[in-house]
């Protein structure tokens, strides 16, 4: 008589698995990193591992995405969890001690490093956007709120945007107010708080008055005044990261 109860192994795990699932989406994008300092530190420290680093890492990272943060219960999910399972293509699953010893003694040696690899990674494919990336010194969490990062190259990236708004902005005020503020070179606050001023003294001049609240027209001398402080506020924080960075690619601040 057939046992109806009987169990069919191994179960193929790509059929199970959405195409469009977080996991497989994590696995390519992880799968682009640069892993040397990773594998330094195990040839630092003198001990290889029983599982692969590169595994390891989308594990703790996986598991942070699904709320999962202690090694008892990755050990758990890598054991019962169809996705982590999948994620060990075929290694065993590693037991707590392990992601525990990965997480305290081997990742403080890269974290900083593979964190900008993903993030710009994920960025390329639009997954994510720059503001409100938050991270730990010591471990990654879905909801960490200690330390925010700054990343040289999105900076970099929105202050080129706002330096082709500010330009734009000051070709329309040359043309509109029929005057000659230079702007070839990169704009500094400074200049355009020269500008602004400028424009300030006009407004005291003609009398003008600025207008705030729904339903008010602003004048377009009131728009190129409030351009103008948007852009002021900021360049000068963009100008305070750039002197921050120092030759990093990224810096902590305490929220």
């Amino acid at each position: 008589m057939k046992n109806i109860h009987q169990i069919v192994l191994p179960i193929n795990l790509e059929i199970i698995i959405p195409k469009d699932d977080s996991v497989r989406l994590l696995y390519e994008v992880t799968e682009g990193l640069n892993y040397k300092k990773l594998y330094r530190s195990y040839s630092i420290l003198g001990r290889n591992s029983a599982i692969d680093p590169k595994t390891l890492f989308r594990i703790v990272v996986y598991g942070y995405m699904e709320r999962i943060f202690s090694s008892r219960e990755l050990e758990k999910a890598c054991i019962r969890d169809v996705n982590f399972r999948w994620l060990l293509q075929g290694q065993k699953a590693p037991s707590h001690n392990t992601i525990a010893r990965f997480k305290s003694s081997r990742m403080k040696y890269c974290l900083e490093d593979l964190f900008n690899q993903l993030v710009l990674k994920l960025n390329e494919k639009d997954e994510i956007k720059f503001e409100n990336l938050f991270i730990d010194e010591t471990k990654i969490e879905a909801n960490a709120n200690r330390y925010t990062f700054v990343w040289k190259k999105s900076t970099k990236k929105f202050e080129e945007k706002l330096q082709i708004k500010v330009r734009k902005l000051i070709e329309n005020i040359n043309k509109d107010l029929n005057i000659t503020f230079h702007n070839q070179n990169k704009i500094s606050v400074s200049e355009s708080t020269n500008l602004l001023t400028y424009i300030i003294l006009l407004k005291e001049k003609t009398n003008l008055e600025f207008v705030y609240g729904k339903g008010k027209r602003k004048s377009k001398l009131q728009k190129y005044a409030e351009g103008l402080e948007d852009f002021i506020e900021k360049q000068s924080k963009y100008d305070n990261y750039n002197e921050i960075f120092n030759g990093r690619n990224s810096f902590s601040k305490n929220r």
